[in-house]
C-alpha cells in the first residue's frame, strides 16, 4: 500500500473526534440532507449530527437500535435489538414496527440493514446474546440475511444462508449487487441482486470480515474494526485509516457533499474530511 495511494483518499491528521460521551457507538446513516444519525446501543438512544455541526439527541427508547439506514422515502430504518425488530422511525420519533417475527420466531438479533430502491429491507440476523434478553439461546437455527420486500404484510425471505455471521452490509447504488461481511469466517462477499430481491452468485471479494460497511462512488469498499479498511473494487487495500480506539464499529458518508467520512469507535464519533464522495 503506497502512501500515495492513500494520500490520494484522506489525510489522516484530519481526522477530527466530534465527541466522546458514549457507551459504544454504532450504525450511522445519513439522510438526503447530509445529516448524520448513529446510536448508542448500551444507552438506548439515537443521535443526529447536523450538517451545522450540532450534536443533539434525537431518541431515546430507541429499541436498543443497532444498524440504521435510510430509505428513498426518507424514512429511517433502524434494526431494533431489543425485541429483535426492525423498526422504521419517522422524522418526529413515531415507530412503526415492520417486522416482529419470522412464523411465530424472534429473529437472532438484527444487526445491520441496507434498503433498496423499491423499499425492500436487505439485514443481516447475527446471533449476539445480549443481558436485556429474557432467552438464552435462538429460536431461529442458522444465522442468515433475510430479504423484506416492500408492502405491508410481506414475510422475510432467507437470501443467504451460506454465512457463518453475517454482519455489516450495504449495496451498490445501482441496485445490482449487496456485499455482505461474514464477521466470524473473516471474509467479505458480493452478490448479485436478482429482479424478485433474491441474491445468486457468492463471490469472495476481500479476504477479511467487518462489522460495519460502506461504499464510495468510486466503488471501494470501507471495513471496519481495528480502524477502517478501504479496499478497491478488486479487492486490493488501498488505505487505512488509522482510529485510537479499541475498535471501530461502522461508517458512512456524510455531510452537504457526502465528502466526510463518520466513524463510529467505541465510545466515541470521529469525521475524516475524504477526497471521494459516499453513494446515495
Amino acid at each position: 500500500m503506497g502512501l500515495d495511494t492513500r494520500a490520494q483518499l484522506f489525510n489522516q491528521d484530519s481526522l477530527k473526534l466530534i465527541s466522546r460521551q458514549f457507551s459504544f457507538t454504532e450504525g450511522p446513516a445519513v439522510d438526503k440532507n447530509g445529516d448524520v444519525y448513529f446510536t448508542d446501543q448500551p444507552n438506548n438512544n439515537i443521535w443526529k449530527y447536523s450538517t451545522e455541526g450540532h450534536l443533539s439527541l434525537f431518541k431515546d427508547s430507541a429499541g436498543r437500535a443497532n444498524g440504521l439506514y435510510f430509505n428513498r422515502r426518507g424514512q429511517l430504518l433502524a434494526c431494533a435489538d431489543e425485541k429483535n425488530e426492525i423498526w422504521s422511525i419517522s422524522n418526529s420519533g413515531k415507530v412503526t414496527v415492520l417486522l416482529s417475527d419470522v412464523d411465530g420466531k424472534k429473529l437472532n438479533g438484527p444487526n445491520d440493514l441496507w434498503a433498496d430502491s423499491k423499499g425492500g429491507i436487505y439485514f443481516t440476523d447475527p446471533y449476539y446474546p445480549r443481558d436485556y434478553w429474557t432467552r438464552k439461546k435462538p429460536e431461529i437455527e442458522g444465522q442468515k440475511v433475510y430479504y423484506l420486500p416492500p408492502g405491508k404484510g410481506k414475510k422475510p425471505v432467507v437470501v443467504a444462508d451460506d454465512v457463518a455471521k453475517p454482519n455489516g452490509i450495504v449495496g451498490s447504488p445501482d441496485g445490482r449487487y449487496l456485499y455482505v461481511a461474514d464477521i466470524e469466517r473473516n471474509k467479505t462477499y458480493r452478490y448479485t441482486i436478482e429482479p424478485n430481491g433474491k441474491l445468486s452468485g457468492q463471490k469472495l471479494v476481500i479476504d477479511q470480515g467487518s462489522d460495519g460497511m460502506t461504499l464510495d462512488n468510486e466503488g471501494n469498499i470501507y471495513l471496519t474494526g481495528k480502524g477502517v479498511f478501504i479496499y478497491s473494487p478488486a479487492g486490493i487495500l488501498i488505505g487505512h485509516v488509522e482510529v485510537k480506539e479499541p475498535w471501530t464499529a461502522n461508517v458512512c458518508f456524510g455531510g452537504k457533499d457526502r465528502t466526510d467520512l463518520f466513524i463510529t469507535a467505541s465510545t466515541a464519533i470521529y469525521m475524516l474530511p475524504m477526497r471521494t464522495k459516499g453513494v446515495d
